[in-house]
């Protein structure tokens, strides 16, 4: 109805973006800044042992965090794409000339 009323697509605001979930926005952040928080707090894992095989604890922890932090990226990636979901686009009317048409003076 409010469609009809303002002739607006109530799922759009008037400059035309699509609404945003703003806690996935929210969720995505959070994912990108553990990564940070974990590699910044040096304290927790500057020490040798436990051990995996002969790397001490501080060299094979930041290397773990190599891989989640790739993760983590990925899934902030796809939350984003999640809150920003595209609406679908508006339909235009067909152009009066189609490309099957006789062609026009000087065209061959």
């Amino acid at each position: 109805m409010l469609r009809a009323m303002t002739g607006r697509d109530p799922g759009r605001r008037p400059d035309g973006v699509p609404p945003t979930n703003y806690s996935l926005l929210v969720a995505a952040g959070v994912l990108l800044l553990i990564p940070i928080v974990a590699l910044m707090w040096v304290s927790s894992y500057a020490k040798v042992t436990p051990k995996l095989g002969p790397f001490p604890f501080f060299f094979w922890y930041q290397f773990l965090w190599v891989f989640l932090c790739a993760g983590m990226t990925y899934g902030a990636y796809r939350l984003v794409l999640a809150a920003r979901k595209q609406a679908p686009p508006p339909t235009h009317p067909t152009s009066p000339r189609q490309h099957d048409s006789a062609p026009m003076d000087g065209e061959l």
